[in-house]
């Protein structure tokens, strides 16, 4: 038990109920101690008898010092109340920080199991260099070995090193080290090898912000490397870090301003940030710089589209098509002349994109409701059925069954003329 008890435990110990004076506890203290005399306990229970006598004793001292000092010499059930909510307050507080404590603790022995496994073994202490980096993770800075260990026998033997960083201690493999000689200067194009490789293999376990965060450290050693740009570009987008990958695009869009590849990573970032405008720029600067290349000028039309501006995003489809068509670029086109009310032109569209692809449902249901436009009743029904073929559409099921119930309405009346 405790050496110091608060207000409630210690009315506990005595039996005692507030409100409460020096009187009042000196009899509770009576009672309790010919209760609990160690010469009334039976036999072997004398130690718990006086154990807990010292308690009550403790709890009585504590008791009348508190009735001494309070107003009247009477401690009320309003100060007994507020005495222990404190204390209850105080435990839960004292019980949350040794928690958390306990959680540190767990946390930092499982760090220490996963990487210093060979902490309570004694290293082969022969290692020439103390200084080193790990290559597969450069982000580490450099560590000093501290144990050279070795696993395995046979021809399966593998040698490990023990190094402490500046993020903790870890056990590596010794041929993942890069030892360090600092009487010579570290070059800038070292660093970005280690850097750029360190986030290549993290772009490929699919550890987007930690690609990003190796290639920033790749970034400071060359500012102006267009390719740890280009890929820092890439990192940061995968990451969904749509602002970081922003300033890294307009960083490479300085250092290769002329090429049109950062541009076009410029209209689908800003796209992503629903920056609409900014990304029908970039759209603009990238075919600017590429004009022969059709998907540049279809990204033009979409981005002219979403503006809403017509005239723009009917020039740039039909240039794409002429210089190399696509579905997606044709049905785009269809919806330019569709919202420009040439009808005429909208089938055309749909139908070049049937030709491109024949398996595409989506062209052929963009066919089939362009169709129903016109008065082109039996090839709208063959379009419908042929978009159910390629694949199951609410829509084109409600518009072939329409379609179906105005030809029957239109062949008794060609009938009866």
């Amino acid at each position: 038990m405790s050496e110091i008890l608060d207000v409630e435990q210690a009315l506990l110990l005595l039996e005692l109920e507030p409100p409460f004076d020096q009187r009042a506890v000196q009899l509770a203290r009576r009672r309790q101690a010919k209760r609990w005399h160690p010469d009334l306990a039976p036999a072997g229970k004398q130690v718990e008898h006086e154990r807990h006598l010292k308690a009550i004793n403790r709890a009585a001292d504590q008791l009348e010092s508190l009735a001494e000092g309070s107003r009247g010499g009477r401690v009320s059930a309003n100060a007994v109340r507020a005495s222990a909510a404190a204390a209850r307050a105080a435990r839960a507080e004292a019980g949350r920080r040794a928690y958390e404590a306990e959680q540190r603790a767990r946390e930092h022995a499982a760090e220490r199991e996963r990487h210093d496994p060979f902490g309570d073994r004694v290293p082969d202490h022969s290692v020439v260099h103390r200084y080193a980096r790990c290559l597969s993770y450069p982000e580490w800075g450099v560590g000093s070995v501290t144990g050279i260990f070795f696993s395995g026998e046979g021809d399966d033997v593998q040698q490990w090193a023990r190094m402490k960083f500046q993020v903790g201690v870890r056990t590596v493999p010794a041929g993942s080290l890069q030892f360090v000689d600092f009487s010579k200067p570290d070059a800038g194009a070292d660093r970005v090898q280690r850097f750029m490789t360190a986030a290549q293999h993290a772009m490929a376990e699919g550890d987007f912000p930690l690609a990003a965060q190796r290639l920033v450290y790749a970034r400071d050693a060359e500012p102006a490397n267009a390719a740890v740009l280009r890929l820092m570009t890439v990192a940061f987008w995968q990451a969904g870090n749509l602002p970081a990958a922003a300033r890294a695009m307009r960083d490479w869009a300085r250092v290769e301003g002329e090429r049109p590849t950062p541009h076009r990573y410029a209209s689908r970032i800003y796209e992503d940030m629903g920056a609409i405008p900014l990304a029908a720029e970039a759209a603009d600067r990238a075919a600017a710089r590429a004009p022969r290349d059709a998907s540049a000028w279809e990204r033009v039309g979409r981005m002219r589209l979403r503006l809403m501006e017509r005239r723009g995003a009917l020039e740039a489809l039909e240039r794409a098509r002429e210089l190399g068509p696509t579905v997606e670029g044709l049905l785009d086109l269809a919806l330019a002349r569709q919202l420009s009310g040439d009808v005429g032109g909208e089938v055309s569209a749909c139908h070049d994109a049937t030709l491109l692809d024949a398996d595409s449902a989506e062209a052929w249901a963009r066919y089939a409701h362009a169709l129903a436009r016109t008065d082109r009743v039996s090839e709208a029904i063959a379009a419908c059925e042929r978009a159910l073929a390629v694949g199951p559409d609410a829509e084109v099921d409600t518009l072939l069954a329409h379609l179906r119930e105005v030809e029957a309405r239109v062949l008794p009346q060609s009938a009866a003329a």
